[in-house]
Parts: structure tokens; sequence; C-alpha cells
């Protein structure tokens, strides 16, 4: 691949970033806050290929070499730009219960439990419930109606969790975080529906038969189905 052919690949390149970066499909890859770089990495990308692509006209023009005999490049080179197309067309699935299976709990006990605001229902992320559950023994949520959005997935016995994929980065370093649900959960329950689910604490709980993480529970008082969320993933883990 000559340097026109190498330009025009990392042209392609910097707008697929900038076109995940101003869309919501970055979020399938990256956690929302390396937005900036990486609308910040396409624009380096597009600016790069331009000068590439002026560089070499300059140069083609100055050489004013004698014509020779053609050579054209090999077609299969144009084949790097599929997962280009690929990634500006297709939007992969976020990782849900299939993952979330077969991946021990990455509860990690918080550095601490801020204050809550006196709200009811108490509205809490996956991980704060499950930290504060598990290691604080439900402190700060005891009497507490809290509020609760995750996808479900069901253990070999059908046990329902409540669950986050939690990310320090991106989608490659997602794992998930669990909770039991008891209670009044709805009858029926497919893995991969999200639900929105208000319950009390509960001081149940499981060990992960993956990596015998800890698993809180929650009682369930009311659960409602819910569109996916525009960020599948749960940022508050390690932040």
């Amino acid at each position: 691949m000559n340097r026109q052919s190498q330009a025009a690949v990392l042209f392609l390149l910097g707008v697929a970033l900038l076109h995940a970066g101003t869309t919501d499909l970055y979020l399938r890859y990256v956690k929302a806050g390396l937005q900036p770089l990486l609308l910040a990495s396409g624009s380096v990308l597009i600016v790069a290929a331009l000068a590439t692509a002026w560089y070499e006209r300059r140069r083609a023009k100055e050489m004013r070499a004698p014509k020779g005999p053609a050579h054209p490049e090999p077609g299969v080179s144009w084949l790097l730009v599929l997962p280009l197309l690929a990634l500006m067309l297709v939007a992969p699935p976020a990782l849900g219960s299939y993952d979330a299976t077969r991946t021990g709990t990455a509860l990690q006990e918080p550095l601490a439990y801020p204050s809550l605001p006196a709200t009811d229902p108490l509205r809490l992320s996956v991980v704060d419930y499950a930290g504060r559950a598990a290691y604080d023994h439900g402190r700060t949520l005891s009497g507490r109606r809290v509020q609760i959005t995750g996808f479900v997935a069901l253990d070999r016995a059908g046990t329902p969790y409540l669950v986050r994929m939690a990310l320090n980065c991106c989608a490659a370093d997602a794992q998930p975080v669990k909770i039991g649900l008891i209670g009044d959960t709805p009858p029926v329950l497919q893995p991969d529906t999200w639900l929105t689910v208000t319950g009390t604490y509960t001081a149940r709980e499981s060990r992960d038969p993956v990596n015998d993480g800890r698993i809180p529970f929650l009682d369930v008082l009311t659960a409602k189905p819910v569109p996916a969320p525009r960020d599948p993933y749960d940022e508050s883990y390690n932040n």
C-alpha cells in the first residue's frame, strides 16, 4: 500500500472515530469519560492523513521522475477498510447475561460510604447498592426504599440477578456486579431484559459460583421493564 493509500485509510479511521465519538456508538466500546480523547484522536488522524496526502503529492511533483511501467497496488490491502466500515455501520451489542453468568462478580469493598439524599425511593446504581449491602451490612440502607436499574441474568438454578457490567476503561475489561432478587419478582423473567426494581435491603447473601465473590440480595417490591439505557455500562466501579 503506497503513501496515498495509507493516507486514505488513516482518513477513514479518523472519520470512523469521530462518527463513534459524536454518537452513542462509542459507549459500546469505552466509558463516557473518554469521549474527548476519542474525538481528539479522530481529529489528529484526519489531520495526519491530509498532511500525508499533501506531502506525497508535492514530493511527486518535485521529483518529476519519468514514468515507468505501472505497478498496481495489491487489491487485498484495501480489505483493511472493512473493519472501519463495520465500525461506522454496525453497532455491536452491549455485554449481557451470557457474559455475566460466566464471569465472577467484580464487587469490591468501597473506600467510603457517602451520605445518601433523603429521596424516596432512593435511586442507586447496582455497584453502590451492592457495596453498601455486602460490606456496610446495609447500615445506610436500612428502612429505605431503593430503586435500581439493570438487566436480568439467571443462574443455572434459575435464581434471578439484576446486573450491570462495570467498566474501568473499556468494554474489554467490563466485569459484572450482581444483585440477587427475592420477594415480589415477576413470574417470568427473560435474560437481558432491563428492569427498574424498587425494593428494600435484606441481609440475605450468596456466593458467586464462578469466583466465590459476594452477591447481596434485594427484597423486591415492584419491578417494571424499561428500555436499555443510553449507556449500558456502570462507570462507578473503581472511579
